[in-house]
Parts: structure tokens; sequence; C-alpha cells
């Protein structure tokens, strides 16, 4: 809880390190449940996943809808914060490219759980679609700059983030589609030939 400075201002303060993880882990274990039960999953099922009590999330996230909200940008806020970090640590931009594309089907995929209530009418739901946006585009470009001597010339951040989110959302519910298979052929097709 913050407290008011005598300009009135709030003033927050930062969450205790253990209330933090709390947090991360409450909200990686929603996302799990999400994808296997859907966003309704019952709270206490959410809350032993995480290892937390009911109250913890409650008193985090008042609404299902505020969880939700929560979820979706804890993953793009991962997904964003992984690029410069692969870019540091991988073999070659394309290898980093390559690895967060991978990260990326695995959001898309847990996004999916998600996708009923993100297209619904509920207004609390509008603004995530242009946060995704925002935040990940820039990513997905940096890494493809990074990768340029590696890769075609032609190749957008957006057209491919939206090419891969087709191809994820293709499988329908059918076991035998496997999105990342056919990922990875559209990700070769990214390298340069010749």
């Amino acid at each position: 809880m913050g407290h008011v400075t005598n300009s009135d201002t709030p003033v927050t303060r930062p969450k205790r390190a253990d209330a933090r993880r709390n947090q991360e882990a409450l909200l990686d274990a929603a996302a799990a449940a999400f994808v296997t039960s859907g966003v309704e999953a019952p709270v206490r099922d959410i809350a032993a996943r995480a290892g937390v009590g009911t109250a913890t999330i409650y008193r985090h996230f008042p609404t299902r809808a505020d969880l939700i909200v929560a979820v979706y940008r804890h993953q793009v806020e991962a997904l964003a914060d992984a690029g410069p970090d692969l870019l540091a640590g991988s073999a070659s931009p394309y290898a980093a490219l390559v690895e967060w594309l991978d990260l990326f089907v695995d959001f898309v995929i847990t996004k999916q759980g998600l996708a009923s209530v993100l297209q619904s009418e509920d207004p609390c739901y509008d603004p995530l679609h242009t946060y995704f946006v925002d935040r990940l585009v820039p990513v997905c470009t940096r890494l493809l700059e990074a990768a340029a001597d590696e890769i075609r010339p032609e190749v957008n951040s957006y057209e491919l983030m939206r090419g891969i989110g087709g191809l994820c959302a293709g499988a329908g519910g059918d076991r035998r589609y496997d999105a990342r298979r056919l990922v990875g052929f559209l990700v070769a097709g990214l390298r340069r030939t010749g």
C-alpha cells in the first residue's frame, strides 16, 4: 500500500521479494491452468499450483478479469525481456531469433486458453492487443535486424508474428496438428539460401 506525501501524490513502495515471487508463481500457475482448463479454472486449483492460499490470489487480483489481464501482461513482459537476453547469450543472432520464436509459440499456445475472453465484449481486455503489439513487435524487429546477414531481407516482424499466430491457431483442438513443427518449417524458410 502506498502513502501520501505532502503534495498528495501517492507513492507506491516496491513489493517485497517474497510477495513478487508469490505473484510470479501465481501468474505462472494461472497461465498453466488456463491452458489445461480454460480461464474458468477454479481459483483453488490455481492456488494449489502456485503453492499459495486462495486469499493470496484475491488479495492480488480481486476479480477473475484482473487475473486474466495480469497473466497476459506477465507473459508479454517475459517474452519482451527474453529477446535481449537471447541476443546476448546465443551462439548467433539467428539462433537467438529461433529461440525467441519458439518462446513466442509457447506464448501463443498459452494465449489460446485466453482467446474466448480476449475476444469478448468486456472492455477491460480491449487494450491488450495494442499492448502486445507495442511490446513484442519491436523485440521481434530487433532480433530480425540482428540476424539480417542470415535471413531473407523481406521478412517483416508483424507479418511473421501473425503468420506464427495463424499456424498455432490452426490446430482447433486437433491433436494430430503440430503447430510447433509447422512453425519450424516457417522459421527454417527465413534463412538465406545459397
